[in-house]
């Protein structure tokens, strides 16, 4: 199950991205910030008590502007609001309620969304809001910028989020499935056609044609797979500047209950800002991706074509290494089966379960060979490891100072991990742990 999407929305100034940073930095929030990864402060994956959820701050919400730029402002939080779970109304407790703040209530309640009403800016528990009674809803006072009523504000939205499922590690279901995300128009549509070999979807050259993702079954080669086509974005007929924003938000959604994913890049276009994005968010996530470039009919070749491409493609998405590139047209079928050598390839690496006993003979040959730095003058030991989770397989090391390791060295301990277990095409995740002191002995 996809993760919810929480909108944050509301006229200009009420404190929409205070809220927003507010929210992403409590409790376990992820933020991160891996090198080479392009992310848009737009949007972020919060956690609270174990549940997860996306969360995007839009700009301020104006109706009635004729400015170009209001204007692609408005329109990315109708998409924002039309893709939404949950939209978190914002209003200003020091301005009171204006006729806009009305007519935007208006509107989203004629959308039939979820709505939690938010006014912000109430510094004083003591302070009395009565004012916004008349606007006929109920309402939850906080301070974004003094943390005041956000814990019970985070609860509520919890409370309006469908159950998430289980874990991927625990599901049972065995069918593959594989997302296929990138920015408008790169093909993800005709890809899947091509795949199905039917009209499964609606194909034009309009961006943003596929307003919903799409799933469609299939088997090959004895194994069965679950197609997602994801769409650009949900809206057709928009900016071309909303248009690349909102694709992302889909391909978040998806990552998160995909097995495989496969990322779409235009041939003839190159890599854009958006893919570098958009596979920067499936490198955090820890997804199996294959780089798949679209429209290679279209490209005049050579003998060096295909090198200075990959080249192209592993400076831009240098974050990436392992992962495959193929190079297919949807429209002639140029390769398009070949993704799936790949798709299971990645899928047994993905679902990779060691042995504890064999983790640890891999680790002492591996710290053998090249010895962690001394820390204060002593040496820094591995007692212990076991792998305590598959999709992707993630690994636990129990050692006597964990804060001490260098990134560098754990960045060398995942290398060499991956090629041992022969699961080079995959990330994978690795935690240390101290070892509790054994009758007062370190």
């Amino acid at each position: 199950m996809s993760l919810p999407v929480v909108a944050i929305v509301g006229r200009p100034n009420v404190g929409k991205s205070t809220i927003f940073n507010r929210l992403v930095r409590r409790r376990t929030a992820i933020v991160d910030n891996q090198p080479g990864v392009t992310r848009d402060r737009l949007y972020a994956t919060c956690q609270w008590e174990e549940k997860s959820f996306i969360l995007i701050d839009t700009g301020g919400y104006e109706l009635d502007s004729k400015e170009e730029l209001t204007q692609q402002m408005r329109d990315q939080t109708e998409l924002a609001i039309e893709e939404a779970d949950l939209v978190l109304f914002i209003m200003d407790a020091k301005e009171g309620p204006l006729d806009l703040d009305k007519d935007i209530i208006r509107i989203l309640l004629k959308a039939g969304k979820k709505v939690i009403f938010v006014i912000n800016k109430v510094d004083s528990p003591k302070r009395v809001v009565h004012e916004f009674y008349s606007l006929g809803v109920t309402f939850h006072s906080i301070s974004a910028e003094h943390s005041l009523g956000i814990s019970d504000l985070i609860d509520e939205m919890i409370k309006q989020f469908p159950c998430q499922g289980l874990p991927k590690e625990t599901a049972l279901d065995e069918v593959t499935r594989v997302a296929i995300i990138g920015r408008p128009n790169v093909g993800k549509s005709s890809l899947v056609n091509s795949i199905l070999r039917k009209d499964r979807m609606l194909v034009t050259d309009i961006p943003g044609t596929t307003r919903d993702s799409v799933d469609s079954q299939l088997r090959f080669n004895k194994r069965q797979y679950t197609l997602v086509d994801t769409a650009g974005i949900r809206k057709k007929g928009k900016t071309k500047l909303a248009l690349e924003k909102y694709s992302v938000i889909t391909a978040l959604k998806h990552l998160q209950s995909c097995d495989v994913a496969l990322i779409l890049v235009d041939a003839f276009q190159g890599i854009k800002n958006q893919d570098i994005t958009i596979a920067g968010y499936a490198f955090e996530e820890r997804i199996p991706c294959i780089i798949v470039v679209n429209k290679w009919d279209l490209i005049e070749k050579d003998n060096k074509t295909v090198g200075l491409f990959k080249e192209e493609i592993r400076y831009q998405l240098k974050y990436l290494p392992y992962a495959p590139i193929v190079f297919v047209s949807a429209l002639t079928g140029l390769r398009v089966f070949s993704i799936f050598t790949h798709i299971e390839k990645l899928y047994d690496q993905y679902t990779t379960k060691v042995t504890t006993s064999e983790l640890n003979k891999i680790i002492q040959k591996i710290t053998e060979k090249n010895p962690p730095p001394t820390y204060r003058g002593r040496r820094i030991k591995f007692y212990y490891q076991t792998q305590i989770s598959v999709k992707p397989p993630s690994f636990l090391f129990f050692l006597n100072y964990p804060e001490a390791l260098h990134f560098s060295y754990e960045r060398y301990l995942q290398n060499q991990l991956r090629n041992q277990l022969k699961i080079d095409n995959i990330p994978i995740k690795v935690f240390f742990k101290k070892r509790k002191n054994l009758k007062g002995r370190k």
